[in-house]
């Protein structure tokens, strides 16, 4: 009779999965918005750019007009003299992801035409921000 031989292999590391930090705070500020301020959020969306996808999506969200750098939220309500509102969301520190070159340029873009695009560093950040924007007198647009 032959002996057996077992195999054995080392344990696999056991990964942390990944928490996404940014997107809970977001969802947070999303909540506390509704709640709040509901006209503001009823006229507030997401702009889902981000995030992993296999090479075919990503080429065919692309084509459809997809492009890098565009912020996260934007609020379209006219207030102080500005069109609306784009909000690129960070996590709040130490959590926060740097800005990107193509995120910096978009905002200097959108600034350009009338827009206020600005960077919130987490949840209480951003909702200061809309706070303060929404306080400013309606854009009137002469007909």
């Amino acid at each position: 009779m032959t002996a057996l031989k077992l195999k054995t292999s080392k344990p696999r590391a056991v990964r942390t999965p990944r928490v996404d930090r940014e997107g809970l705070e977001q969802a947070a500020l999303l909540a506390e918005l509704k709640a709040r301020h509901p006209e503001a959020w009823e006229h507030i969306h997401h702009v889902p750019n981000g995030g992993q996808r296999h090479k075919a999506v990503a080429a065919k969200l692309k084509a459809q007009g997809v492009k890098a750098g565009i912020p996260d939220l934007v609020l379209t309500m006219a207030r102080g003299g500005y069109f609306g509102l784009y909000l690129e969301f960070k996590a709040t520190p130490p959590n926060d992801a740097p800005v990107s070159p193509s995120q910096h340029a978009c905002i200097r873009r959108l600034n350009e035409q009338g827009y206020l695009a600005i960077v919130c560093r987490g949840h209480f950040d951003a909702m200061e921000h809309i706070r303060a924007y929404l306080l400013l007198p309606k854009t009137v647009v002469a007909a």
